[in-house]
């Protein structure tokens, strides 16, 4: 079927541009000879890992059951990160990740006796308190006070021996330029222990928005390249939203229109349920056919069928009226979408479709009241 014979709600996958998206990753492993792994975070939609795993190294997790989707359905490199480990997990954890990241020195005293045991390469989070995020603090892992990684106050010089490599992740939907920035802190405050002998690999977390049109990936290969000569250490680079950007869709159906003083389409997705990110970073994500508020000749507030007032999407303008009945198109919607939808009120899940390079659908996933049961008891 075509992407307008979907039932909706409906998340689309487009195979054609997460193929274009991961042939500009490849291009950057091939120029620099990096490694990439997939941030599972963003994008987990497993059904896709095959061709993922035709590109990229593997995969990257922010817990357990991340870790085994990448051991599952990928098969490649798995590595983890987390604040904190339970002593319930760790067994597990170092039976199908070859790379584990360590938030503290007290979790790596803790673990990584048994960790060397298993086999397992094992680093440390560090934290250059090198803020570039601009107006998104809730994303700033640099941000004072911040749990993320280690400072170098706090860096343990007397555990340092038992380090196979360093990490950071400081940067959210960023060019280059960014890193670049944040790499001169890090080689400022943390060099000398890149250049221990017993460090073998640097991971640059993720926050590079490499497939972006703008993206500048002649400084970023400059910065891979750099960091890999000066410090004789493998580079990884572990990007979620580059993998999928623009390379997915939400499809929507107009259910009413109501008109208070400001003409609103009710549709039957949801910011809050599907798309929470709409209200959490705040942002307004793009829409096929739309313009700004009156930048076009009819404008519309775009809502839900929740009963959170707050639950809108944006105000955006089109050339026509928009009649019920009628489709929308949300684009960017591969990431940080299915992986944190929701079923407040009652809400159905949207249905996962996957979109072939000759714009062919078909339905991957389903969900229903079941869904919605299923996870309260």
């Amino acid at each position: 079927m075509k992407i307008n014979e979907l039932p909706t709600p409906c998340y689309v996958i487009d195979e054609k541009k997460l193929r274009e998206n991961l042939e500009i990753l490849k291009k950057v492993k091939d120029d620099t000879g990096c490694k990439i792994l997939l941030a599972q975070k963003a994008f987990s939609n497993f059904f896709e890992y095959p061709l993922i795993g035709q590109y990229l190294d593997g995969t990257t997790a922010s817990g357990l059951f991340e870790a085994k989707l990448g051991y599952e359905k990928m098969g490649k490199e798995n590595h983890v990160f987390a604040p904190a480990f339970k002593e319930s997990e760790i067994g597990e954890l170092t039976d199908i990740c070859e790379h584990l990241v360590f938030n503290s020195f007290s979790q790596l005293e803790k673990y990584a006796d048994f960790c060397k045991e298993k086999g397992v390469s094992i680093g440390i989070r560090v934290n250059p308190e090198c803020s570039t995020q601009g107006d998104h603090a809730i994303y700033d892992p640099c941000a004072p006070g911040s749990r993320l990684g280690v400072t170098l106050a706090n860096f343990r010089e007397d555990l340092v021996e038992k380090l196979d490599g360093i990490h950071f992740h400081t940067l959210c939907e960023q060019n280059s330029d960014d890193l670049e920035t944040t790499l001169k802190a890090v080689e400022e405050k943390f060099g000398k222990y890149l250049k221990l002998p017993n460090i073998k690999w640097l991971n640059m977390g993720g926050g590079h928005h490499i497939t972006r049109n703008d993206y500048d990936i002649d400084r970023l290969e400059c910065c891979i390249r750099h960091m890999q000569e000066t410090y004789d250490v493998t580079v990884y680079v572990e990007p979620g939203e580059a993998v999928a950007l623009n390379a997915g869709y939400l499809v929507t159906e107009v259910m009413d229109i109501v008109d208070n003083g400001i003409r609103t389409l009710i549709l039957d997705a949801s910011a809050a349920c599907h798309m929470p990110d709409v209200l959490e970073m705040p942002y307004r994500p793009p829409l096929k056919d739309s313009g700004e508020a009156d930048e076009k000749q009819y404008t519309y507030r775009l809502s839900s069928m929740t009963c959170l007032a707050g639950d809108v999407i944006g105000n955006y303008s089109f050339d026509h009226e928009i009649q019920i009945g009628d489709k929308l198109y949300f684009e960017d919607m591969a990431i940080y979408s299915m992986v944190k939808n929701n079923t407040f009120n009652g809400m159905c899940l949207p249905s996962i479709a996957r979109m072939d390079e000759n714009g062919e659908c078909s339905v991957v996933k389903t969900f229903g009241y079941e869904e919605f049961v299923r996870r309260l008891g």
